[in-house]
């Protein structure tokens, strides 16, 4: 059994110059070992075994990860091979300690972030400089208002390089430029001062923006600048380049006076003292000397260390929740100057990020229901694919739910422009999934709800999806002005010519849905076979977009139990209500639940919910999704997580049992359970 006296035992994966660095770093600390390193050939990690010492070689990545002798794997590969190695080694039961960017966006970080969750691994990106001793000194000193409040944070890591298109650095395919090589540094030191001058470990920003020169043959950024705004007016202007030399350090200005960093990421000796500068208004500067004993390097492998011999799944130096800030920022900032790499253009995304194929896990709890007319079952928590606005997000987020056993897609022909159905089918194209998973569209949205609308936008949804057909089509809205039999022949037409399999109405009353129904019996048309309205414990009592409709009242509910009538809910979970104080104050989400939401009847029906979910060991919000999947009559919870630890939420929902008795006590159709 190892304890935590013994040194962590490392796997060095990979042979550049950054493992190099890194091998010497660990030799160098307090708590760590070298005791294998891997390559891609058997040459190449013999070699490096001699240069530095190593006992074992191993000529694969692969057979690094399967040596029992290693605990914890630092992975200095190129950018774009980071997320695909950290799975594994995650899957491999090794900590580890990836190479900066932890991946080349947002998205490839919460893969890898929930690899190491469901590992129970350490997972930590190299920014080196967070776990030298200079860097708490400065976060210590603004932390204790030695400058006064901070106005605005200047931070700076550029340099400049010969253009190679076939170097990291230049190269597209290899994710070059300067905002991933170094601007992240900049940023992370922004993000984390922003953070002490809140008493917090980092902040993120409210708003970015930035503006960048790409290069014109690979396209990469040859240098850029960003804005990143914070809330009560505290302002980072970052900068970073590979092809321009300029004055590198953190200027840091406050109330009272200013912090300037010269050497903030890198120092020209090691095992030797650093020094700032701190300027006090009316005060004589100060020079303030840190002493070092260590490298940056031994810091960083001794405080990954500190980490897993503790327990510790975070290394506090570097959380992995400062990690996906910082790369969401830089996704932002990218954004910003028009910057996407090749590999994250939806025509050429054709692997899921983990390059492993894509298949159900095994386990997996998804309860599913059919929809008459419907040979598919239809997993009953649905994937609403409204907030994926790239690639990388989009299939991060829809594989990660695939294997978890999800299979239904909610979109509809408005979402994002059309962007949204466009990446849902090159996902599946790219998947091979188009028969495994459910389809639902929705089109003819106010002000185009007319039957001829509907056709026109149907045939452009399915040039969107690359598909033939739809599994189930709403029609988004009504139109009260349009006779509902005209509707009824439009949908039968298009289920007759293969276009859709069974169709129904999204945010249409009750009243309109029966009429369509007795219509299509008389005419012997294909029926309206679902319903898409909000239901949800916390009842609508304003519509949340103009003609929004709820099926949440007591009326409604009796009519569906009688009928039987499957629905779709959309914000099943009353778009966050039921996480109460985690809404942020005077946000937009805050203003929404305010108007729509919060009243003295559902802050009952919140408070209830609470007190259930303490019972039974879940959030609130979980026994709010559970309510609406435990009602008397077929249901189907839309769900729009924005990042994996948000669907993992939701899932929890899926664990909770409701009994009739206490369904009808949390809707306050009875006193008590």
């Amino acid at each position: 059994m190892t304890t935590s006296a013994e040194p962590l035992r490392w796997g060095i994966l990979s042979t550049g110059r950054i493992a190099a660095t890194f091998t010497t770093g660990v030799a160098d600390s307090k708590l760590g070992r070298v005791v294998a390193v891997g390559s891609r050939t058997p040459a190449a990690a013999a070699t490096f075994a001699a240069t530095h010492g190593i006992l074992t070689a191993h000529g694969s990545y692969a057979a690094l990860l399967a040596d029992p002798a290693v605990e914890a794997v630092y992975i200095a590969t190129p950018h774009p091979q980071h997320t695909e190695w950290t799975v594994k080694a995650a899957a491999a039961g090794k900590h580890i300690l990836c190479e900066k960017p932890l991946g080349l966006n947002h998205a490839e970080a919460m893969v890898m972030a929930e690899a190491a969750r469901a590992a129970d691994v350490t997972l930590m990106e190299a920014y080196m400089y967070r776990c030298h001793p200079q860097t708490a000194r400065v976060a210590d000193l603004v932390r204790s208002g030695a400058i006064g409040p901070v106005r605005l944070i200047r931070a700076t890591f550029s340099f400049k390089s010969a253009f190679n298109p076939a170097s990291r650095l230049w190269a597209n395919a290899a994710a070059g430029g300067g905002i991933l090589d170094v601007g992240g540094y900049a940023t992370s030191y922004a993000r984390l001062i922003a953070g002490a001058a809140t008493g917090r470990p980092f902040a993120d920003p409210i708003k970015v923006t930035g503006a960048g020169h790409l290069h014109p043959e690979t396209g990469v950024d040859v240098y850029a600048a960003a804005t990143l705004e914070f809330p009560d007016g505290l302002i980072a202007q970052v900068a970073t380049g590979v092809g321009l030399n300029q004055e590198n350090g953190v200027w840091i200005h406050g109330d009272h006076g200013t912090i300037h960093v010269p050497s903030p990421f890198l120092f020209a000796k090691e095992h030797a003292p650093v020094s700032f500068h701190l300027r006090r208004a009316g005060a004589e500067p100060e020079l303030i000397t840190v002493e070092s004993d260590r490298g940056l390097y031994a810091y960083e492998a001794d405080a990954f260390a500190t980490a897993v011999r503790a327990g510790k799944r975070d290394v506090p130096a570097c959380p992995v929740a400062d990690t996906l800030g910082n790369l969401a920022t830089l996704d932002q900032w990218r954004t910003a100057i028009g910057l996407t790499y090749a590999a994250e253009l939806p025509e050429n995304f054709t692997h899921p990020h983990a390059r492993r194929p894509l298949a159900r896990a095994a386990g997996t709890t998804m309860p599913y229901a059919h929809v008459p007319g419907l040979a598919k079952p239809i997993a009953r928590l649905v994937m609403g694919c409204d907030n994926q606005r790239t690639m990388p997000h989009a299939a991060a987020m829809w594989d990660d739910y695939f294997e978890r056993g999800g299979n239904a897609f909610d979109t509809g022909f408005g979402y994002g422009g059309g962007l949204q159905e466009k990446l849902l089918g090159w996902w599946m194209k790219h998947r091979g999934v188009r028969e495994d998973v459910v389809v639902i569209g929705k089109g003819a949205h106010t002000p185009l709800c007319t039957p001829e609308w509907l056709t026109k936008q149907l045939h452009e949804s399915l040039e969107r999806l690359q598909t033939d057909h739809v599994d189930l089509y709403f029609m988004h809205r009504d139109n009260l002005a349009v006779p509902v039999g005209e509707f009824v022949d439009v949908l039968h037409e298009h289920v007759e010519a293969g276009r859709i399999k069974v169709f129904g109405g999204s945010n249409w009353s009750l009243e309109r849905f029966a009429a369509a129904n007795r219509y299509a019996k008389r005419k012997g048309r294909h029926r309206f076979t679902a319903l898409s309205n909000n239901l949800s414990l916390a009842v609508m009592q304003h519509p949340v977009w103009a003609g929004a409709i709820s099926a949440g009242d007591k009326a409604s509910r009796r009519w569906l139990k009688r009928t039987q009538v499957p629905v779709f809910s959309w914000s099943s979970q009353a778009r966050g209500y039921f996480l109460g104080g985690q809404i942020s104050p005077g946000g937009p989400d805050a203003e929404e639940i305010a108007r729509c939401w919060d009243n003295p009847d559902n802050r009952e029906r919140r408070t209830r919910a609470e007190q259930l979910a303490t019972e039974k060991g879940v959030r609130a919000i979980n026994i709010a999704a559970a309510y609406v999947l435990a009602q008397p009559f077929p249901t189907f919870a839309l769900i729009g997580p924005r990042t994996i630890s948000e669907t993992i939420s939701s899932l929890a929902s899926l664990a909770v049992t409701l009994t009739p008795r206490e369904v009808a006590w949390l809707a306050l159709d009875c006193p008590k359970r």
